[in-house]
């Protein structure tokens, strides 16, 4: 009897990941056929030299998906990294599968070892001798507690691999934040060529960003552009979805967010109290200035102290998450105790 409650609790545990990271379930596993003479009409074609917005869209497999979450999640506060299978649809790339490769990593870098890159090649060779044809697509890598952007070392990396590998695509996830939010942080990046300027873009989804990380954010942001990413899953992949998920859900059952992300929480504090701190400098500062005024609309939109407000919303209702989910917890286990 407790077994069958278990597998229910990471049956239902499986469907509530799915629905919070809107999975789509497809009705043909049609998504995974590699037609080969068409990938190298677009590799040949290479539309993406005349448009640099070419790729606008992301497909990631939940399997890919939940694959790299616990790779991520596996680094806790280093950075981790990996790459990414699949091929090239109009507009999009899809992402059929992904694995970890061996690196080492700091708080703010990650650097692929020579031993990353032949561990690279000996996959990618095992790949083909099993009828594995999908072509490398891009990397991933972790951001812990600090969100999906690409630093100015991400952007470096990601400008030469899209130089010497086309077409490539960078992803960032911050594991810190999907486990207190229970919803996976992820971001798709692809940068501009070297000489190419971006077009003032509009108000884009405000993310918090560490005080000490928001000039290396602003500094680059203007070399990338998001992907909009979405999730699918089919007949093909469920099988191993559900067994990756019964290791994924054994994890998170033997963890409480609210102890794993401490650090986190304390840091993310620490930081609205410094940007209260700068917040009120530059009012101070504003105060004595005379004959300048930023439009209404601007200021509302620009306001430290708006993005302030949001981080501490964000931060309580990550709190708030991961108390219900201890309760969850609780309740389910002391009555079965």
């Amino acid at each position: 009897w407790e077994r069958r409650m278990a597998v229910a609790d990471a049956s239902m545990a499986l469907k509530n990941f799915e629905i919070a990271n809107n999975i789509e379930t497809l009705e043909s596993d049609q998504i995974f056929e590699y037609d080969l003479d068409a990938q190298r009409a677009y590799l040949s074609a290479k539309p993406w030299l005349k448009d640099p917005h070419y790729f606008k869209r992301v497909k990631i497999s939940a399997l890919a998906l939940l694959k790299m979450v616990m790779h991520a999640r596996s680094g806790g506060t280093l950075e981790v990294m990996g790459v990414m299978q699949g091929k090239i649809e109009e507009n999009t790339l899809v992402v059929l599968d992904s694995f970890e490769l061996p690196v080492e990593g700091t708080e703010t870098r990650v650097t692929a070892l020579d031993e990353a890159y032949e561990y690279l090649v000996q996959y990618h060779i095992g790949c083909e001798k099993v009828g594995r044809v999908e072509n490398v697509v891009g990397w991933y890598h972790s951001h812990p507690g600090y969100g999906c952007w690409l630093s100015g070392i991400d952007v470096n990396t990601q400008m030469t691999n899209q130089q010497n590998q086309e077409p490539f695509l960078a992803i960032v996830i911050d594991p810190t934040r999907t486990c207190a939010a229970g919803k996976v942080e992820i971001g798709a990046f692809r940068t501009y060529p070297k000489d190419y300027k971006a077009a003032d873009a509009g108000p884009s989804e405000y993310q918090s960003i560490p005080l000490d990380k928001i000039e290396d954010f602003g500094v680059h942001c203007k070399h990338y552009y998001p992907l909009e990413v979405s999730y699918f899953k089919s007949s093909l992949d469920t099988h191993l979805l559900n067994l990756l998920w019964n290791k994924y859900w054994i994890n998170t059952l033997s963890s409480s967010p609210l102890l794993n992300n401490r650090e986190y929480t304390v840091n993310a504090i620490a930081d609205m109290a410094k940007k209260v701190e700068s917040a009120e400098s530059q009012l101070s500062h504003s105060s004595r200035s005379f004959g300048y005024h930023l439009p209404q609309q601007q200021k509302k939109e620009e306001s430290p102290l708006n993005q302030i407000i949001k981080d501490s919303s964000k931060t309580a209702v990550e709190q708030v998450h991961g108390v219900m989910n201890q309760i969850v917890k609780d309740v389910l286990f002391s009555a079965r105790a």
